[in-house]
């Protein structure tokens, strides 16, 4: 039955996806999600977007960066030895692993906004849970789950990332570091106060409160129109575009909402196919290494400001080792932070933000490559840096530029990988990506906390080996993503479409 266009734009249902599409009438003007998203432009919704979706990177920092400072206190109540405190964190990140496959998927078919919704008030679940826990068991397979909630909280920066405009997204993904760095900060303060008033317990439940919070302003931010495009809702993503329009100040294109050509998506055999094998290959090293150093650095902040291996300490330890009680001969006795341990983590943990005007700056000169081949070479530096024999003041100082380093390393890879991959599988190279970083992220805890224990410079000399394997992997990446257009399809534009134009890279 014929209808007028206006019509059809607004009756276009999920009932119509299987359904023959028609096209607009000839002559009549047409319009993408992008398109609509580059003519609205940056305005409120936009700021709206990003201070609510940003904060969900606050709330996944605090979670994280939870066990660094309550793992004394968990050593000391359960005595723990070193891999048991370890293995927590390490369960943390296999839940988020495990859980960033399965919800990934499922944001593709339902949704990100539901799935986003659904991570928060399962990490918020558990996560209180966790201050009830009657057991180091318990303990851990809690946080397990907490680490799997929070491996949802990506979708927020996907939402983000599909209502940007083009020339927005490489300004605004290194400025959501200051977003982490906040949740990181906080919880590091409210340790300070709250570990040694009324526990780790109720700091893990004070803790939860942020999260409960932005649940509540979800309400504001809508589905992603890209993704309500790419299942046929058509109607929903123009009434999403039009009320960020209204919201803007300005209005959509004229015409008919047109959605695009349906391609297979996803596929796991188009990132080993030879024009991209190498380039996967060489970003999961990366990524791997990448995760490995940056939480290796966190978790060796917490030991060796717990432990306090500087000039003299060798002897203090000596000297307090014949004063101590008999719990002092066991591996398990308790080294609780001080005021000074908490502000040299704070000053430490203000490093990530340290080097991002210089790290956005870098990628746009230099170029993407260069620049993470640098950073990654700087920061194999200061791990051994962290070897020689000084004051606290020199360590934090060296933990600061880690920090630093660590972080820009993560923000430039993160642009990369977003922009070697075509459309069609630049979600499925972002997911694999990030399940090898936690694989790196599940081994830093043994290095930092086990390997680090038994030989100091044994477990540096190993992060820095990782570091200047990543490097070199940095340089010789076979594509310069600088100045480069996002690809759409596996061909290059311009290229022919024949088997010849299909080559290694």
């Amino acid at each position: 039955m014929a209808t007028a266009p206006k019509e059809a734009e607004n009756t276009i249902g999920l009932e119509e996806i299987h359904t023959e599409r028609k096209e607009p009438p000839k002559g009549q003007k047409t319009f993408t999600v992008e398109e609509a998203v580059e003519t609205i432009g940056f305005g409120r919704f936009h700021i709206m977007l990003f201070l609510i979706m940003g904060s969900t990177g606050v709330v996944e920092a605090m979670e994280i960066m939870l066990i660094a400072v309550v793992s004394p206190l968990i050593r000391c109540e359960w005595q723990l030895q070193d891999w048991q405190v370890a293995l927590v964190t390490t369960m943390v990140f296999f839940g988020y692993m495990v859980f960033s496959i399965v919800l990934g998927l499922l944001a593709d078919r339902y949704g990100r906004w539901k799935i986003l919704l659904l991570s928060f008030l399962w990490a918020a679940y558990f996560s209180l849970l966790t201050s009830f826990a009657p057991s180091y068991a318990w303990f851990v397979f809690l946080r397990a789950m907490v680490g799997g909630g929070v491996s949802g909280h990506a979708q927020g920066l996907i939402i983000k990332t599909e209502f940007l405009p083009t020339k927005y997204r490489g300004y605004m993904l290194p400025l959501s570091q200051v977003f982490w760095l906040a949740g990181s900060l906080l919880i590091i303060g409210l340790a300070s106060v709250v570990n040694p008033t009324i526990g780790w317990r109720w700091l893990i439940r004070i803790a939860s409160i942020p999260g409960i919070l932005l649940i509540l302003v979800f309400k504001f931010i809508p589905e992603s129109a890209r993704y309500n495009v790419s299942t046929g809702n058509a109607g929903a993503a123009l009434a999403t575009l039009q009320r960020i329009a209204r919201i803007n100040g300005a209005a959509v294109p004229e015409g008919h909402l047109r959605e695009p050509a349906q391609e297979r998506r996803g596929r796991f055999k188009d990132l080993i196919h030879p024009k991209y094998l190498r380039t996967t290959l060489q970003i999961w090293i990366i990524w791997l290494g990448i995760a490995f150093a940056y939480y290796g650095v966190i978790l060796a902040s917490a030991e060796l400001l717990e432990r306090d291996p500087v000039c003299g300490s060798a002897a203090l330890a000596l000297q307090d080792s014949s004063d101590d009680s008999e719990e002092s001969h066991s591996p398990c006795h308790c080294h609780f932070f001080g005021p000074a341990a908490y502000q040299s983590m704070i000053i430490s943990t203000a490093g990530e933000i340290a080097l991002n005007p210089v790290n956005i700056l870098s990628i746009n000169l230099l170029g993407r490559r260069l620049s993470l081949c640098i950073t990654m070479g700087c920061t194999a530096l200061f791990f051994l840096l962290l070897n020689i024999c000084t004051s606290r003041a020199g360590m934090v100082g060296f933990l600061f530029m880690l920090r630093a380093l660590v972080s820009a390393n993560f923000n430039t890879i993160y642009i990369y990988t977003a922009e070697v991959y075509p459309t069609t599988m630049r979600a499925l190279g972002m997911g694999t990506s990030g399940a090898l970083c936690r694989v790196g992220a599940m081994v830093a805890p043994f290095i930092s906390q086990v390997l680090m224990s038994a030989s100091f410079l044994g477990a540096l000399c190993l992060f820095s080996s990782v570091c200047i394997i990543c490097a070199i992997s940095a340089v010789t990446l076979p594509i310069e993503t600088k100045g480069r257009a996002l690809q759409v399809g596996t061909t290059p534009p311009g290229a022919p479409v024949a088997p010849k134009a299909v080559r290694d890279l």
